[in-house]
């Protein structure tokens, strides 16, 4: 019998000690699972990540991590349980260098490192096209979605580990959360939903700090607005400036600091 794939979130037994009370009780901890990547049945990468959303997953790793130009040419995703992780079996068109690339990242990748696994600098810093869309969004309607957000990830109200990214309309509501122990497998899992699905026009808010990978990502995936709920690094301002990308950083409700293109954050309404 194939073992069964592993629930994100496992309930144990421990001791907890407050105001020098102890006192025995089940905590609910998020799984950290491994996830073996394979190209058109060649290993590619083996990623530390929550067990859930793993076809969104797929597709939007494939496009962010350059495995694919465009969705269509993600033929096939083949989904495996393994004893102690899961593999993940992606049939790419063969205009990619799927197997090519394959040999040069075959190595683990931890839960909060998106570019682990890179074996050259040049490889590992590249720059996407620049965004050409022209989004406009209100600063009120950032920060209806940053205090919503909360009430829409299910496994950190349970954990209280894992990062969040939400796809959220011009008015500010959240259409849409992917979770993750991986800020950056957060942000593929929803860049696959969107894909998949028809969100409309929107933006991105994240729960993690605006770092190089993940407006790499939001580039690389035509995401115009980006705004997260901790800090940017330096570089992914630059790289955020570079691809036309709007970033948006410490959204506390109505606060927030605008790194990039700030015409696109408006004051009124959305446009």
């Amino acid at each position: 019998m194939a073992p069964l794939a592993p629930a994100p979130v496992t309930a144990m037994t421990v001791t907890r000690w407050r105001g020098g009370v102890g006192e025995t009780l089940v905590d609910q901890l998020a799984e950290e699972t491994p996830v073996a990547v394979l190209c058109n049945g060649e290993p590619h990468a083996v990623m530390l990540m929550s067990p859930a959303d793993l076809d969104d997953f797929a597709v939007g790793f494939a496009l962010t991590e350059g495995l694919i130009a465009t969705p269509r040419e993600l033929l096939l995703v083949e989904q495996r349980a393994l004893d102690d992780g899961i593999e993940l079996d992606l049939t790419i068109a063969t205009r990619i260098k799927a197997a090519e690339t394959a040999s040069q990242r075959a190595i683990a990748g931890r839960s909060g490192c998106g570019l682990c696994g890179k074996r050259m600098v040049e490889d590992a810093l590249r720059t996407p096209p620049p965004v050409t869309t022209t989004t406009r969004v209100s600063r009120a309607a950032i920060a209806r979605a940053s205090v919503a957000l909360a009430a829409r990830q299910p496994i950190n109200q349970m954990t209280g580990a894992v990062h969040a990214a939400a796809w959220v309309s011009l008015d500010g509501e959240v259409m849409a959360v992917r979770e993750d122990i991986g800020r950056h497998n957060a942000l593929d899992k929803l860049i696959g939903a969107r894909i998949k699905g028809s969100f409309g026009a929107g933006f991105v808010l994240v729960t993690c700090r605006a770092s190089y990978e993940i407006v790499m990502k939001a580039a690389l995936a035509g995401i115009d607005v980006l705004a997260a709920v901790s800090a940017p690094t330096a570089r992914a301002v630059r790289l955020a400036k570079d691809t036309q990308v709007t970033l948006a950083a410490f959204v506390r409700g109505p606060d927030l600091v605008i790194y990039t293109h700030a015409a696109r954050i408006v004051d009124g309404g959305s446009e």
